[in-house]
């Protein structure tokens, strides 16, 4: 028997993302929604109560609206919002951080997907306090690079109507024109704020830091800087350590051994072997595994300052590849399923 599948948001880019990766699937039915009913409670109250799992890809007060619409014991949501990430009852979807972790997400009835910044933190954080490694006092710093997809289609609208504005005007000023990284023309004469990388969520009020810092296990949360660049997708989540403020003696080599242990079989998370970065002119690119569903993890540094790294696609890890990983665990398929590695 096919599982029946209802996404509701699915206009959203996560929600797209869903269901390009579904829609050729012949293990489930797709349930669908008129789009002149997309906001109809009634109407999606239906198809959330006749589907055996439904995704929400909504804004976080939209989602936990969706919940409450849930009347069929047997549906199973998988909600990649905000909302419910740390809320009680609720399986956090990150399978590879220990058994526990994916027996919850099997058996769930509510399974809420990671954000794509706490990802990257959490997969380098978390085995450090579960090990003993890092205290969980650590006055731990992070920063995130993140392709623009990362700010929704607000975001990707933004930086994409510059495209078309400024390829519109390579026709009719071509001897002023340079070649851009995206490969479109550009003049000189635009504003350069999209250019370049911008930090944001300078206030420390990301919301992403709660659930950084429950699911780690942290005491206070770290000092996160996201900053999102002029490219669509990939991500590169780095924090830094003091091997003198750890529990534990280490180094990059014992360190590098620790992870590859710690995600031995694990076909999503690779750690990298040491000097692996060499291979890329000793650089980690933000859209290294743009298009990809995996996640790559280099250990840097040396005996005093360590660097971990996680490179991963924020709208695969990050996003839609980490619902379908979930929604495969939940209804038995192979892990992989339709996802790119």
């Amino acid at each position: 028997m096919k599982t029946k599948v209802f996404i509701d948001g699915s206009e959203g880019t996560t929600g797209l993302r869903i269901h390009e990766r579904l829609d050729n699937r012949d293990d489930i039915e797709l349930l669908t929604i008129a789009p002149e009913l997309r906001k109809d409670p009634a109407e999606r109250s239906r198809l959330i109560n006749s589907s055996d799992i439904t995704f929400l890809c909504l804004p976080d007060s939209a989602a936990r609206e969706a919940v409450a619409l849930v009347t069929n014991p047997n549906t199973r949501i998988i909600d990649a919002s905000t909302a419910h990430r740390t809320e009680a009852g609720w399986a956090y979807g990150f399978p590879e951080l220990s058994a526990k972790h994916r027996e919850a997400i099997r058996t769930g009835k509510r399974i809420a997907n990671p954000g794509c910044h706490a990802s990257g933190f959490i997969s380098l954080v978390y085995p450090l306090i579960a090990g003993g490694i890092l205290p969980a006092d650590y006055p731990v710093a992070s920063f995130s690079l993140t392709g623009y997809s990362g700010g929704g289609k607000k975001m990707i609208a933004q930086y994409e109507a510059e495209v078309c504005y400024w390829f519109q005007l390579s026709r009719r000023n071509s001897s002023r024109l340079r070649i851009t990284h995206r490969s479109v023309f550009t003049s000189s004469d635009r504003d350069a704020e999209l250019d370049a990388p911008r930090e944001y969520g300078l206030s420390q009020q990301h919301k992403h830091l709660k659930e950084m810092r429950l699911i780690t296990g942290l005491s206070r949360a770290p000092l996160f800087t996201p900053i999102v660049s002029d490219y669509y997708s990939g991500m590169v989540v780095n924090v830094p350590l003091y091997t003198d403020l750890l529990n534990t003696t280490q180094t990059p080599e014992s360190l590098q051994a620790f992870f590859a242990d710690y995600y031995a079989n694990e076909p999503f998370v690779k750690v990298m072997p040491l000097g692996a970065e060499s291979e890329m002119s000793g650089f980690l690119s933000g859209n290294h595994l743009s298009g990809y569903d995996g996640m790559q993890i280099y250990i840097t540094g040396n005996e005093n300052r360590i660097q971990l790294s996680s490179v991963f696609d924020n709208l695969g890890k990050g996003a839609s590849g980490a619902a379908i990983q979930c929604f495969n665990i939940m209804t038995g398929c192979d892990e992989t399923k339709g996802l790119n590695l």
